[in-house]
């Protein structure tokens, strides 16, 4: 494998190529405010895609066209997570910054000057970025960034929470003014935007100033008929309230951080922080989609609301209804397949963690080994995200004692899943081909009932051995037959 480059092999690179090439765009603002970057802007004067193909091959880089019509390219390289946006510009690189979306961006600086001393002193910024810098604000270089580009609209809300800059009063007006055109851009791009500020922490506060300049309702709808939509006393909000908490609590529950006693309580340890930053689709993890999850966990509350005669409020078949809408809006978003079904799962089983026992009993073993055998790799993300709505509900009335029981329960769930990975009972007794051989069985929905069943029974520990999975199958063999001959 080759070696990813470095800012000083880039510069060999172009220069053995014959083009001018200039740092630009976020690695240089980055490096202007002292963040790390992995992500490097290069402006050419040459062909930008064909430079990056030949960047990528002498590399090691994988290939990516952005835009090849504008000469827009990438290349990543994967073991590094390093990316290179190659971009070309015509004439001089000053009318190329114009063109650019936000002050803060429109900076430039010869590629070779920034290994130099005194490097800052050699940005080229001819409209005032590194002053916008220190006023913290995200402006506009035109009143027209947001009609040649409408993603831009989104992009200066995520610069403006990533950084945590304002944006500037004019640029906000015209962001207000220019909302609609959000509805022009492919959806694909509006997804990695969207989940590009809802990733890092501070997910609640995003979707605020996401909802605050009225961008919400062109991602996702749905969500804008939650606003107003009273729910019973136990809970503390009304259902987009409480849809945004949710996101805020799934956040909290799943930190590291030693200082949030709420997060403290839910059980810990290396699996849990791997499984949360496993990459699972769209190039984001677990941790993402759980906040899909919770964004989406209610959706269809608006749709299901009735008062039964009793004048309590309900929200009948809104997990199974909410499901479908959720991945409906996420395919729309042409997110992967994989990410689809698991924020679906999470939204249709959100309230099963809660329905597997009575009151502060714990679940059985085998009601958690069906929750884990039905949900497969996206169970443990519904039993946070049950957490998550349950300290949404409850708002500023969580109590602490009730909190600690609902998180006990939880905690025995995913205890009785590392018991069940124990070697022990994780290696398979009999196949389908015993089946066939020890009981001459034809292949057929018998199959799975008895493998899942002896797969349970070796769960709860009534099985232990091969002799005795088949003298269980046995037994459910007669039962079955036995059940068929009264019948008959």
């Amino acid at each position: 494998m080759k070696t990813p480059p470095t800012l000083d092999s880039l510069k060999a690179f172009f220069a053995s190529q014959g083009a001018a090439a200039y740092l630009v765009g976020g690695y240089l603002r980055d490096s202007l405010l002292g963040l790390d970057s992995k992500d490097i802007d290069v402006a050419v004067k040459g062909d930008a895609v064909v430079l990056a193909r030949e960047l990528a091959d002498s590399m090691g880089g994988a290939f990516v066209g952005l835009d090849t019509e504008r000469g827009i390219a990438r290349v990543v390289f994967v073991e590094s997570g390093l990316v290179v946006d190659v971009s070309t510009y015509e004439g001089d690189i000053l009318k190329d910054l114009a063109r650019r979306d936000f002050t803060i961006d429109a900076m430039a600086l010869p590629l070779g000057d920034m290994e130099e001393l005194g490097w800052r002193e050699q940005v080229l910024d001819p409209l005032g970025g590194r002053r916008d810098m220190s006023l913290k604000l995200i402006r506009m270089t035109a009143r027209d960034v947001f009609k040649e580009d409408p993603l831009r609209l989104l992009r200066a809300l995520r610069l403006a929470h990533r950084l945590g800059f304002q944006i500037e009063e004019a640029t906000e007006g015209q962001v207000r003014r220019d909302t609609a055109r959000l509805a022009q851009v492919s959806a694909e791009r509006v997804r990695d935007e969207f989940l590009a500020l809802i990733s890092p922490d501070g997910a609640y506060e995003g979707l605020g100033r996401l909802d605050g300049l009225g961008l919400l309702d062109y991602i996702i709808p749905e969500l804008a008929l939650a606003k107003g939509v009273s729910q019973p006393k136990e809970h503390y909000w009304d259902v987009f309230e409480h849809t945004m908490q949710t996101v805020k609590a799934a956040e909290r529950i799943t930190s590291s951080r030693a200082d949030d006693a709420l997060a403290q309580d839910v059980y810990g340890g290396d699996d849990v922080s791997s499984y949360f930053g496993e990459h699972v689709g769209d190039g984001h993890t677990r941790r993402t989609l759980l906040k899909l999850g919770a964004l989406f966990h209610d959706i269809a509350k608006p749709q299901t609301k009735a008062v039964d005669a009793t004048g309590r409020t309900r929200f009948l078949g809104h997990p199974v209804l909410g499901a479908s809408m959720a991945q409906k809006r996420l395919r729309a978003l042409r997110m992967s397949a994989r990410s689809v079904k698991s924020v679906g799962l999470m939204v249709e089983h959100h309230l099963r963690p809660t329905q597997m026992s009575q009151g502060v009993e714990t679940p059985t073993a085998r009601a958690t080994h069906r929750f884990y055998r039905e949900l497969g790799d996206t169970a443990v993300s519904v039993l946070y995200l049950s957490l998550a709505d349950y300290v949404a509900a409850r708002g500023p009335r969580l109590e602490v004692e009730e909190w600690r029981n609902r998180v006990a329960q939880v905690n025995h769930v995913l205890e009785n899943k590392r018991r069940e990975e124990a070697p022990e009972r994780k290696e398979r007794l009999v196949t389908g081909h015993d089946l066939i051989e020890a009981f001459q069985l034809r292949p057929g929905p018998m199959f799975q009932t008895l493998l899942e069943g002896v797969e349970e029974a070796q769960a709860m520990g009534e099985v232990r051995d091969r002799v005795e999975a088949l003298e269980w199958m046995k037994a459910e063999l007669a039962k079955e037959r036995g059940l068929e001959d009264t019948l008959a």
